[in-house]
């Protein structure tokens, strides 16, 4: 698999009749928020930088990224939760197709992720396509769950009397998403897939160090069938908008890895607004590329389980 790197724009010549040197157009990158793409509402941005030009302390700008703010990951709520029910009403086999679809159109610009990845810090060229292709199999494998995790996760009842009594699994609604730093394509893929493939929407924070895959994974998703808002992305730091996720009431759930230091404040947060929460230590995150981070578990951590009675004969 190709590896296009990102190189410096000196570098960089097209050469035509009567033409010297040519510098390419920049890319601006942009968050993802309800099926548009959007600059941060206070316009700030950081800078993401090249991997170091040879060992020499060189720093290469790859790109100017969005700062988001906490209005930002308001907007980015209101968004979520007004594609939520569309997206919780669809059937899930229709889910499962569109995630696999996703799937589809990742693995056709594998090339251009990988780029991404190993063109923004994210390890070697090698490295970067294997990230790309587990990133495309977890898709795949969450897809293949989304008409089948009812059956696991439900149940009939029995009980002593002339009722029918049984639980089924459902949607949560809005879940927030703090990525790992790490991993910044598979990491994010392995916490938002198992979030939406039961009808949740996501708001989603990119990884902090490694924001670019997550900017081009948007731009796949604005042209993929997944309903504008149903996965919204978000980049800027961590600890400017941990609080905002914890204590947004219509964050119904937080799917966190943070830093050790930020747990308490994520968690206290999270009480007050009566969410569920589910939080890895920055420290000693999962390792996504093993197997045992995919799991219908990780469907059952953001969803409801709803116990209906029904007389016999009826």
């Amino acid at each position: 698999m190709a590896c296009l790197i990102t190189r410096r724009w000196s570098d960089v010549q097209l050469r035509s009749a009567g033409s010297a040197r040519r510098i390419p157009v920049a890319k601006t990158p942009k968050a993802y928020v309800g099926g548009e793409f959007i600059r941060s509402e206070s316009g700030r941005v950081f800078p993401v930088y090249q991997p170091e030009d040879g060992g020499n302390g060189e720093r290469v700008l790859l790109a100017n990224i969005p700062q988001c703010t906490r209005k930002d990951v308001r907007n980015a709520v209101e968004a979520a939760a007004k594609a939520g029910p569309q997206w919780a009403g669809r059937t899930p086999y229709h889910r499962g197709q569109i995630i696999y679809r996703l799937a589809e159109m990742l693995e056709s610009r594998s090339a251009e992720m990988a780029g991404a990845i190993a063109s923004s810090g994210g390890g070697t060229c090698d490295a970067a396509a294997v990230e790309v292709s587990l990133s495309v199999d977890r898709l795949v494998y969450y897809a293949g769950w989304a008409d089948k995790y009812e059956q696991i996760l439900g149940n009939t009842n029995p009980v002593a009397g002339p009722f029918f009594n049984f639980t089924v699994a459902e949607p949560m609604g809005v879940v927030g998403v703090i990525a790992d730093d790490a991993s910044p394509l598979l990491a994010l893929i392995s916490q938002v897939a198992p979030i939406i493939v039961s009808g949740n929407t996501a708001v989603t924070l990119a990884s902090e160090t490694l924001p670019y895959p997550a900017i081009l994974l948007g731009e796949m998703l604005a042209t993929s069938d997944l309903p504008g808002g149903v996965v919204n992305i978000l980049t800027g730091l961590k600890a400017e908008l941990i609080a905002t996720f914890a204590t947004h009431t219509h964050i119904r759930g937080v799917d966190a890895i943070i830093l050790s230091e930020h747990r308490k404040e994520l968690a206290l947060g999270a009480a007050e607004s009566v969410k569920r929460l589910r939080v890895r230590p920055q420290e000693d995150a999962p390792h996504w590329s093993d197997e045992s981070t995919q799991s219908v578990y990780d469907i059952r951590a953001f969803v409801e389980f709803k116990t209906t009675w029904h007389p016999i004969g009826a």
